[in-house]
């Protein structure tokens, strides 16, 4: 009993997933052995919690939500969806299965990444956990590209907050390989969304509590340059398309202003808007304004080149 009470409440989220006449199809992220995992029982739990948000913790064995549009409107675009959480949950509603609706609805495939929560009872190395998903994910869609109609070379991640750091530290570090790659497909992404992210793991202005959760309680200088994804952009950095509130008091606006000033010191496209109120967390819809984020951020994935 314990165990379907368990599926119940991980999979009732899907229920709200058959709006636009899209597919969904849920895959293991890893077919076989998960990398970097230590052995032990699935402890995965999901539930609505403060302000009734969608929350699943002590996530171990990471999947993909895949939503396709139909034939008529694909535009062979697609999104790897990458929810929130500090690194110690997965907001996967409100920032995952919501926004990939909205993706899909506009002819873009969204796939949303549930990913390991970085855990030492659960991984040998946790700080690298997450970052091995988030390339497993890339890798996934664009080995199958053809087989789920996405053009292999406009394959973007989008992040939320601690899910802007992973999508970030996707785009900015990958040429250090954390999976087995035999067939070397490209793990970068091509292009980069990030809402309200972490970017930083400075004293300064950067999110203390995603980097303890993924680095430990007291992590090096060096760690911590490491992760401040501000200092790891290149003129190889994919274009970014940031959003943010000038109020933000949980991850500092400052997050967002340094990186795109590193992206634009690179040359790389960057756009960032800002909302004057709204906080952290308001996932697609920022109730203090009428404007729609995500649709300017459709528009300009629609444009890239």
């Amino acid at each position: 009993m314990r165990d379907l009470v368990k599926f119940i409440m991980i999979h009732a989220t899907f229920l709200f997933s058959f709006q636009n006449g899209s597919s969904q199809t849920v895959i293991p992220l890893y077919p076989g052995e998960i990398p970097n995992a230590r052995p032990g029982p699935d402890r995965e739990t999901a539930a609505y919690e403060e302000d009734s948000i969608w929350t699943i913790r002590n996530v171990s064995r990471p999947n993909l939500t895949i939503y396709l549009p139909p034939k008529k409107i694909a535009t062979g675009i697609a999104v790897i969806v990458v929810p929130g959480g500090g690194y110690g949950i997965v907001a996967a509603k409100h920032e995952g299965y919501d926004v990939a609706e909205k993706l899909v609805a506009a002819g873009i495939a969204a796939f949303v990444l549930k990913y390991r929560l970085p855990d030492d009872s659960t991984m040998i190395n946790k700080e690298i956990g997450p970052l091995q998903d988030a390339q497993r994910a890339l890798l996934v869609v664009r080995s199958r590209a053809k087989e789920w109609g996405i053009k292999p070379d406009r394959i973007g991640i989008m992040g939320f907050s601690a899910g802007g750091h992973l999508a970030s530290t996707a785009g900015t570090h990958f040429k250090k390989r954390r999976i087995d790659n035999p067939g070397r497909v490209s793990l970068r992404p091509d292009f980069m969304i990030l809402v309200y992210p972490v970017i930083s793991f400075n004293s300064e202005y950067g999110h203390m509590g995603s980097a303890h959760n993924l680095l430990g309680p007291d992590p090096s200088p060096e760690k911590i340059k490491e992760y401040s994804n501000e200092l790891q952009v290149t003129g190889q950095t994919p274009p970014a398309f940031l959003v943010h509130a000038r109020d933000d008091d949980a991850v500092p606006l400052k997050n967002s202003q340094v990186f795109a000033a590193a992206l634009r010191a690179h040359h790389v496209p960057v756009e960032l808007y800002l909302y004057d109120g709204g906080g952290h967390g308001f996932g697609l819809n920022n109730r203090t304004s009428p404007v729609k984020w995500i649709d300017s951020c459709i528009r300009w994935i629609k444009k890239l080149p």
